[in-house]
C-alpha cells in the first residue's frame, strides 16, 4: 500500500506543492523533446526517400559537430568553419549516394539498412582517426550563441532558463517548420514521396533517385550539424552523443517513421515524459529512469500501435 502511495499519490502531491519545480522540469523536457524531434527529422527524411532506417544518423550528428570544432581548432574563423562543415556534409551526401546507394537501387531493404551500419562504423573510425576520441568543447560564443541564464519568479519560487536552451528550441522549431514546408509543398517534396512509394515507379516518370538521395542526405546532414551544435553547446562534443541521437528511434516509433508532425509530437512526449519520470518517480527506483524510459514507451507502442500515432497502418492482402 505504501508503494502504491509513493507511485500514484506522492509525485502528484509534490507537483502541486512546488509548481515552480514542475515548470522547471517541463521546460527542460520541452527543450530535450524539441531536440529529439530535430534528430528524428533527419531519420524521417531518409526513411521517406529510401524506406530504410538510417542507423548512421546518430554518428552523423557527432561527425558534423566534430568537423565544425576541428576546423576552428585549425585556426579557421567560426563562421567559415560552419560553412566548411556544411560543405563536408554535402560531400558526405554525394559520397554516400555514389558509393553506397547507387549500387544498391532496388535491393531489399535489409541490404540498405546494413549499409547504414557500414557508414556508421566508417564514420566512427574515420572520425577518431581525424579528431581523436577525447571530448571537445563546442565553440558556442564564437558562433554568437547566447550564454548565461535568466530566472523568473514563479509561485513563490523561481524557474531558471538557460539562454542556450532558448536558442536551441527556437532554432530547432524554425528548422523543423522550414523542412516540413519544403518537403510537403515543393516539387522536390512531391518527388520524395514518389520515391518513398516505389523506386521503380519514380524512375518511370523521370524522377532521378540519385538527385533525390543527395538532397535528402544533405538535408539530414544539415539537421545533424545543427543538432550537434545544440547538444554540444549544452554539454561537450564526443562520440557519446550518438547514444543521445539514437533516442530518435523511440521518437519515430511513437510518431510514425514517415511523419514529420509525428516526429515533433513523439519528441515532445519523450522529452516531457523522461524528465517528469526521472524527477518525480526516479527516487522510487533509485534514479536512471531517463536512460530507459523512452524505450519502454516505444515497446508499449510496438505492442498496441506499431504504426505510431501518425503512421499509416499497412494492410497486406494475400
Amino acid at each position: 500500500m505504501n508503494l502504491l502511495h509513493q507511485i500514484f499519490i506522492e509525485p502528484f502531491a509534490f507537483m502541486g506543492e512546488a509548481p515552480d519545480l514542475l515548470l522547471q522540469v517541463l521546460w527542460e523536457g520541452f527543450v530535450s523533446g524539441i531536440l529529439y524531434a530535430l534528430i528524428a527529422l533527419g531519420f524521417v527524411l531518409i526513411f521517406k526517400a529510401s524506406g530504410v532506417f538510417n542507423f548512421a544518423q546518430g554518428i552523423m550528428v557527432v561527425f558534423a559537430a566534430l568537423t565544425l570544432v576541428g576546423f576552428h581548432a585549425m585556426g579557421v574563423p567560426a563562421i567559415l568553419a560552419l560553412a566548411l562543415a556544411i560543405g563536408v556534409m554535402f560531400l558526405l551526401a554525394v559520397t554516400v549516394e555514389r558509393v553506397v546507394l547507387r549500387p544498391l537501387v532496388n535491393q531489399p531493404d535489409i541490404i540498405l539498412f546494413m549499409a547504414t551500419f557500414g557508414i556508421t562504423y566508417f564514420l566512427i573510425g574515420f572520425g577518431e582517426l581525424i579528431f581523436g576520441g577525447e571530448p571537445k568543447q563546442m565553440i558556442t560564443s564564437e558562433l554568437m550563441l547566447p550564454q548565461g541564464r535568466t530566472s523568473f519568479d514563479v509561485a513563490g519560487g523561481f524557474v531558471a532558463v538557460q539562454h542556450i536552451d532558448v536558442a536551441a528550441a527556437v532554432i530547432a522549431v524554425i528548422m523543423i517548420a522550414t523542412l516540413g514546408i519544403f518537403f510537403s509543398k515543393t516539387r522536390i517534396g512531391r518527388a520524395l514521396r514518389a520515391v518513398a512509394d516505389s523506386h521503380k515507379a519514380a524512375l518511370s516518370v523521370g524522377i532521378s533517385l540519385n538527385q533525390i538521395w543527395v538532397i535528402v542526405w544533405f538535408a539530414a546532414g544539415i539537421v545533424a550539424l545543427v543538432t550537434g551544435i545544440m547538444w554540444g553547446a549544452r554539454s561537450d562534443v564526443s562520440f557519446a552523443l550518438q547514444i543521445i541521437a539514437l533516442k530518435a528511434l523511440p521518437v519515430l516509433i511513437l510518431g510514425g517513421f514517415t511523419s514529420i508532425p509525428g516526429a515533433i509530437v513523439g519528441g515532445l512526449i519523450i522529452g516531457f515524459g523522461e524528465k517528469l519520470a526521472e524527477f518525480y518517480w526516479g527516487p522510487i527506483v533509485g534514479g536512471g529512469i531517463e536512460s530507459w524510459f523512452a524505450y519502454v514507451i516505444a515497446l508499449i507502442f510496438l505492442v498496441f500501435r506499431p504504426q505510431g500515432l501518425f503512421g499509416e497502418k499497412i494492410i497486406e492482402r494475400i
